[in-house]
C-alpha cells in the first residue's frame, strides 16, 4: 500500500502524544477546507493525507482503548468529505474537534 507519509507510516507516528497525531490530522483538514472550493484536486489530496494520518492513529496501539472515538471520527470525516449524506457532518465541525487537539499538544509542550 502506498502511503503519503513513509516516514510516520515506518513508526515515527507512534511515538508522537495523541494531541499531536489528532493536531495533524486536523493541519490537512484545515488545508482541505482552505483548497475545497479553489482546486478540487488539492482538497482531495488534503482529505486523503487526513484518512490515512487518522487511520495511523487507530493503528496505534497506545489508543485501543479510544478505538470507538477514533474509528467514529473517522465515519464523520468520510461523511463530511461526501456532503454529510449520512449524518449531516461539515468540515468545518470537525475542524473545531481536531484543533482542540492541536491546542492541547501546544499547551504540553
Amino acid at each position: 500500500m502506498s502511503t503519503n507519509h513513509p516516514e510516520l507510516a515506518a513508526g515515527r507516528w507512534h511515538a508522537l502524544s495523541l494531541f499531536n497525531q489528532l493536531g495533524n490530522v486536523g493541519s490537512e483538514l484545515s488545508r482541505a477546507i482552505r483548497w475545497k472550493e479553489k482546486d478540487p484536486p488539492l482538497f482531495d489530496g488534503a482529505m486523503t493525507r487526513a484518512l490515512e494520518l487518522l487511520d495511523l492513529t487507530i493503528a496505534d496501539p497506545r489508543w485501543h482503548g479510544r478505538l470507538k472515538e477514533l474509528v467514529r471520527a473517522r465515519e464523520f470525516l468520510c461523511d463530511a468529505w461526501l456532503g454529510g449524506p449520512e449524518y449531516g457532518s461539515k468540515l468545518e465541525d470537525l475542524n473545531r474537534y481536531f484543533f482542540e487537539f492541536a491546542m492541547a499538544a501546544r499547551l504540553k509542550t
